[in-house]
């Protein structure tokens, strides 16, 4: 049995799989806010009442915002600030008396979606989340990359590739840098992009639908847009070209991407042909925790 965790700054859920994948159980509780001991106490207390009922010990994966950085063994990165620097891996193999994975939500969300998901099968996947920041994590024949840095995938915070002149030096990005592709592609920089554009502020999902109704202003910020992830995506296949790009995410959604993003690609991969596929995720907000379990 395997168990994973996503831990979360709002909630913190656990799954149970059997080996082919199979479902067995999912539980959640909210996050206890700021306090690091209660967090350590509420993942240990889901574990334990998992196995109780199920009647079995199992391996344990968790994903969270952030990395664990190899230099102190402490959690950095991650936006709950009361997991920065704490050793939670140790700390929970304490008091569980077993190895515990741990990888970010990205990695977890893409390796989810190369075992059993989209992207099963592929040597090579890119599972990028589009939502309120950008992130991805890359799987390489089933397993997840990280690197001596721990910090694979952070495609989010490079700059959006062969910028034009009205996209320099981009917005503030809270990572200190400007013009970071999160800033461009995500739920909220989609929003703030359109209102830099027209003046008027929408939500990205009433972009969507004004620009599907033939609003000229949405379906212009649309086709920006498509052409912003088009370019970011081409960057990505040149350095790694990966067998399949999944989306996940809020703006995974806008089912127009999968056809007219690849449509452009093209036009900056360094390739007479692209044979990568862009696909939608299989198992939605549920591949991060499914992805911990894989760990």
């Amino acid at each position: 049995m395997r168990l994973g965790i996503d831990l979360g700054g709002t909630k913190i859920e656990i799954i149970a799989l059997d080996d082919n994948g199979a479902e067995l159980l999912r539980h959640r509780v909210a996050t206890p806010k700021g306090d690091y001991p209660g967090t350590l106490q509420a993942i240990a207390s889901l574990v334990r009442d998992a196995e109780a009922e199920l009647g079995q010990q199992g391996t344990l994966g968790i994903g969270t915002p952030g990395a664990v950085s190899k230099a102190t063994g402490g959690i950095k990165n991650s936006n709950s600030i009361h997991l920065i620097g704490q050793p939670i891996v140790q700390d929970l193999e304490t008091l569980l008396q077993r190895t515990v994975k741990i990888s970010n939500d990205a990695n977890c969300f893409a390796l989810s979606e190369a075992t059993d998901g989209a992207g099963a099968g592929a040597e090579v996947v890119f599972g990028v989340i589009l939502g309120t920041g950008v992130g991805a994590g890359i799987v390489v024949n089933g397993q997840v990359l990280t690197g001596p840095n721990g910090i694979a995938g952070e495609w989010g915070h490079n700059p959006l590739p062969w910028p034009d002149a009205q996209e320099l030096p981009g917005l503030p990005c809270y990572c200190g840098k400007h013009g970071c592709i999160e800033t461009f592609l995500s739920g909220p920089g989609m929003m703030k992009q359109y209102k830099l554009e027209t003046g008027e502020a929408l939500s990205s999902k009433e972009i969507v639908q004004r620009a599907e109704q033939g609003d000229a202003a949405c379906e212009q910020s649309m086709q920006t847009y498509e052409n912003r992830l088009a370019r970011g995506l081409a960057h990505v296949i040149n350095i790694l070209d990966p067998d399949v790009i999944v989306l996940g995410g809020g703006m995974s959604n806008i089912e127009r991407l999968y056809a007219n993003v690849p449509a452009l690609w093209g036009n900056w991969v360094f390739s007479d042909r692209v044979d990568t596929q862009l696909v939608k995720n299989r198992y939605g907000d549920s591949s991060g925790v499914r992805g911990a379990a894989w760990l």
